[in-house]
């Protein structure tokens, strides 16, 4: 072996066993992880305003040596940790909110608020990033940078990212300045407990709901020639929109559009003046995502005026594709396969069509987003009940591969010398 040779299998030796402790540390971190987890599940909140969600974190991070801001216009909470070393500044991202549903899980920590549970795993994104943020204040010294916790509100339809943005959250005069990249991790009852997935390019679709009012002219059911009946018109376009999609949208950039809502009418034997249809369109691309939403208007007016009705369609415009950078989402891989052994690192095969506003901030900064399995182990995940069900129960042990995963990639970006468009991460055979 040549003399440089063998330094770099020193380099990597050495840099090997730091990565190896990070799970061991975690684990160590668990009843932490776990408390706090425990206490969001049982106090759930929906939307930007999160006061108990807020004091819960902030009082988990109040003894490290962070630099923390609260939001103005919602209850997120940004956490700066800077290292003993000049450097870049990475971003890592737990959502804090729930959902408006009645929990039905039996856990003996079950939701105590009436119509909210958290159902989607952000009470267990919150532990992990609160508790790596933990991790590495007692690793300080080894960072050549700054890190940014934003923990944010309002990822379930509200917008919270955005929110935390226009506040200056990635703003040069930001609380971190701007950040090079960013990583943030979702946990799925879909996968095996511990076993991380990702992918380049496209991983979440776009979201947008659609809102279609068909106008025509009331009457008597049994004489419907006196009248302008909207039904059969709001039907026809029910069949128009699905034609439209599988003629008009390349099957190589796919867009799902779904009527989820109809309504109209009062009894059974008035025609009703209106007729209502409500949806959503999901796409992996802006380009076909602006191409859908301009055909759905042309659709839904030419149908409507081929039955004498006229419509109105109002589209409330959700959250854009969340793209992952090609090569941080190889990073996050590579520390997958150092953290937590090669056999936990699945590729993504295909993206997801639901939707996140993570996407926000990776379109504003290289990043990914990651998978992480939490499907308790006595279940087939194929069977268990899947994120925003009443009934979804996650394996709380995954966090300890979540907190390690989230300290493992702020110490690979934040590495002295780090090369700065990949990290060479040695791989481990070790197991969450």
């Amino acid at each position: 072996m040549s003399a440089p040779e063998r330094r770099t299998g020193d380099r990597r030796a050495a840099h090997r066993a730091p990565e190896r402790a990070l799970l061991a540390e975690a684990r160590g971190l668990q009843p932490r992880t776990l408390a706090l987890r425990r206490i969001l599940h049982r106090n759930p909140e929906i939307g930007l305003s999160l006061p108990v969600t807020q004091a819960a974190v902030l009082s988990a991070l109040r003894d490290l040596p962070l630099d923390v801001v609260t939001g103005r216009g919602c209850s997120s909470v940004v956490a700066v940790l800077r290292g003993a070393r000049p450097g870049p500044t990475v971003l890592v991202r737990a959502d804090m909110d729930a959902l408006p549903l009645t929990e039905e899980t039996d856990l003996p920590f079950a939701s105590e608020v009436d119509g909210a549970m958290h159902a989607c795993g952000h009470d267990l994104h919150t532990a992990m990033l609160a508790s790596a943020a933990r991790l590495l204040a007692g690793r300080r010294e080894r960072l050549a940078g700054s890190v940014v916790f934003m923990f944010q509100p309002g990822e379930e339809s509200a917008h919270g990212a955005r929110t935390m943005i226009d506040e200056g959250l990635l703003s040069a005069d930001g609380p971190g300045g701007v950040p090079e990249s960013a990583m943030a991790l979702h946990v799925t009852s879909r996968l095996g407990a511990g076993t991380l997935q990702t992918r380049p390019g496209s991983i979440m679709a776009s979201s947008d709901d659609l809102h279609v009012r068909v106008t025509g002219r009331g009457g008597h059911a049994s004489a419907p020639h006196d009248a302008l009946d909207p039904v059969p018109a709001a039907a026809a376009m029910v069949g128009a929109l699905q034609t439209m999609v599988t003629r008009r949208v390349s099957a190589f950039d796919p867009a799902v559009l779904t009527i989820a809502h109809i309504s109209a009418g009062t009894t059974t034997n008035v025609i009703p003046e209106t007729a209502v249809l409500e949806g959503t369109v999901r796409t992996l691309s802006e380009e076909t995502r602006a191409r859908v939403l301009d055909e759905v208007g042309q659709v839904c007016g030419g149908v409507a005026g081929a039955y004498g009705c006229s419509c109105e369609v109002d589209i409330e415009v959700g959250y854009p594709v969340t793209v992952n950078d090609p090569e941080v989402a190889e990073r996050v891989a590579d520390v997958g396969r150092s953290v937590l052994g090669s056999r936990f690192v699945e590729p993504m095969p295909d993206p997801i069509m639901g939707s996140e506003d993570f996407s926000y901030v990776l379109g504003r900064v290289p990043g990914a987003l990651a998978f992480l399995g939490a499907c308790p182990s006595h279940v087939d995940p194929a069977e268990a009940p899947p994120n925003h069900s009443n009934r979804v129960v996650f394996d709380e042990d995954a966090m300890v591969a979540g907190v390690a995963l989230y300290a493992g990639y702020v110490l690979d970006a934040l590495r002295p010398h780090r090369d700065p468009v990949r990290a060479h991460l040695p791989h481990s055979p070790g197991s969450p």
